[in-house]
């Protein structure tokens, strides 16, 4: 008999507006372009759905906060390595199992919504 895998937790944020200077051709290091961020937390809410204490829980507003500083100081060329760096920051929490981090950027190509990378992270024991 096979047992189905049960759903995770997750806290998300959805579309983030983080603005910094990424890319590599000199016309994206010239000014700050619009960047989105999309993150799910893999999580076990099940203790903070109890107590109603965000002391049990991630800080969704405070982590936010401090990917945003992050971001905002970036030397990073790629996406793809500022969203490593995002999945780094969501796994110093003990209680985060895993990391989505969806990074876009609107502009990256005139006939495109936008471009962008998805990365999955998972904390190692």
């Amino acid at each position: 008999m096979r047992c189905m895998d049960r759903e995770t937790d997750r806290i998300m944020l959805r579309e983030l507006r983080l603005e910094c200077v990424i890319g590599v051709g000199e016309d994206e290091r010239c000014q700050p372009q619009e960047l989105l961020l999309d993150l799910e937390l893999e999580v076990d809410l099940s203790l903070p759905g109890r107590t109603d204490d965000l002391a049990d829980t991630v800080d969704y507003g405070a982590l936010a906060k401090r990917i945003r500083s992050a971001v905002g100081n970036t030397t990073d060329y790629l996406l793809e390595r500022l969203a490593e760096r995002i999945a780094e920051m969501c796994l110093e929490d003990p209680r985060v199992r895993a990391a989505h981090i969806t990074l876009t950027k609107p502009a990256a190509i005139k006939a495109a919504r936008g471009a962008g990378v998805r990365i999955y992270r998972v904390r190692h024991a």
